[in-house]
């Protein structure tokens, strides 16, 4: 019963769909109408500016982090972990507030690894800004980003947690077709005009 209580916990604090209450109460825009379509932050600083977009980023991260540093704090099973970390990105990206629609779940996932490995998040996070650098666009370096991690904990013996790592890399690629298939095609929206 617990551990279904502390899954629903998780899931219903990563459903809250902060990108979309900042754009309406800050800008008056609903983001799922305008730009890509995403509630997520790279969406919401496009139309509403950096400030709140990096909010949204930072509440999002907020909802994969505080569910499982308070799992890891009281279990030190991975399987566990995994279970409230699915949850917790699972509402982001099929919010129950959003009739099972949602984000695509990167802002979570970093948040959520944060509290799982912070070193091997940073590393990753490094990927990401080198794809960001190199090719402009967001989605390819998120994409590198969700990649690099299992390769990560597999170096840093983390072994318990590299399930968890494929399956939400899985998630977040399936989140992504769209926009693998515009990279494919050359139609992908660089993150800055060059």
């Amino acid at each position: 019963m617990v551990t279904i209580f502390w899954l629903a916990i998780s899931y219903l604090l990563g459903a809250m769909p902060f990108g979309l209450l900042i754009s309406r109460t800050c800008c008056g825009i609903d983001p799922r109408n305008e730009g890509s379509g995403n509630i997520g932050a790279t969406n919401v600083g496009r139309l509403c500016g950096t400030k709140y977009g990096a909010l949204t980023l930072a509440l999002d991260m907020l909802k994969g982090f505080v569910p499982v540093a308070l799992a890891a704090s009281f279990s030190d099973s991975y399987f566990f972990l995994t279970l409230v970390a699915t949850a917790a990105i699972c509402g982001h990206m099929f919010s129950v507030f959003l009739h099972g629609k949602g984000g695509k779940g990167v802002a979570t996932w970093v948040g959520a690894f944060v509290a799982i490995s912070t070193s091997g998040t940073i590393l990753c996070g490094l990927g990401f800004l080198a794809a960001l650098y190199f090719y402009n666009f967001v989605s390819l370096a998120s994409l590198v980003m969700v990649a690099l991690m299992p390769v990560v904990l597999l170096f840093q013996g983390l072994y318990g947690a590299i399930p968890l790592a494929l399956v939400l890399m899985a998630l977040i690629f399936w989140k992504h077709s769209e926009n693998i298939q515009r990279l494919m095609a050359g139609e992908e929206h660089p993150w800055k005009m060059k």
